[in-house]
């Protein structure tokens, strides 16, 4: 059976002390490295066969340009996520990306998927088939991570003063961003003037419940 030489970009330690010893456990995979950002790839040596990459990154690269810039390197790519963000996950799959994984998944299935992907093959899960099938047709708000934070608070209930309490923030700071987010959504075409919009906003986009 060929050795398989796989990277992870990750930026959670925790993440990638688990996955450094489960890969470790298998005689047909070897890992060359993990770095934080796909810049890092730079420092491994060697082909690689396969990058497990994050899909959120604290540097708020996107997955299309990181996909990219995978595949300029001669490797697969699988995504391996925490987070549902089915507009995330769509950019992933119309990049190329061969499937994606949960941080969730069993050590086995999670192996599996690295073994099929590393042979250059689809990855087929419930998430990936629904985000591929989902409607591609809206426009990005292009919202930072920091907005998708802010609207998945808000658009959930939350209040301006409860949201500035659980991210640090001031409420006008947080009162700053909702008009940000406004903004965005509106010179993208898709208007979220209420609280009701930015709800649906939040829903189309993935944005409920994300946060890892």
């Amino acid at each position: 059976m060929p050795v398989r030489t796989i990277a992870l970009v990750e930026d959670h330690a925790l993440i990638t002390i688990g996955f450094r010893d489960l890969v470790a456990s298998a005689d047909d995979l070897a890992l060359a490295g993990m770095v934080e950002t796909v810049d890092g790839l730079a420092t491994l040596e060697g082909p690689l066969d396969l990058v497990v990459l994050d899909l959120r990154l604290a540097d708020e690269s996107l997955p299309a340009d990181n996909v990219a810039a995978i595949h300029a390197r001669g490797a697969h790519v699988l995504i391996y996520t925490g987070a549902e963000d089915r507009r995330l996950i769509q950019s992933a799959a119309r990049s190329g990306a061969l499937g994606l994984i949960r941080k969730s998944a069993e050590p086995h299935v999670l192996l599996d998927a690295i073994r099929t992907a590393a042979d250059g093959r689809e990855v087929f899960s419930t998430d990936w088939a629904a985000a591929i099938d989902a409607d591609a047709g809206l426009t990005d708000a292009k919202l930072s991570r920091r907005e998708q934070e802010i609207l998945g608070l808000y658009a959930s209930g939350e209040t301006a003063t409860t949201v500035a309490h659980r991210t640090g923030l001031s409420r006008d700071t947080v009162a700053d961003y909702v008009s940000r987010i406004r903004r965005k959504y509106a010179e993208a075409g898709r208007p979220a003037l209420s609280r009701v919009d930015l709800y649906k906003r939040a829903v189309e986009d993935g944005y409920l419940g994300t946060r890892e």
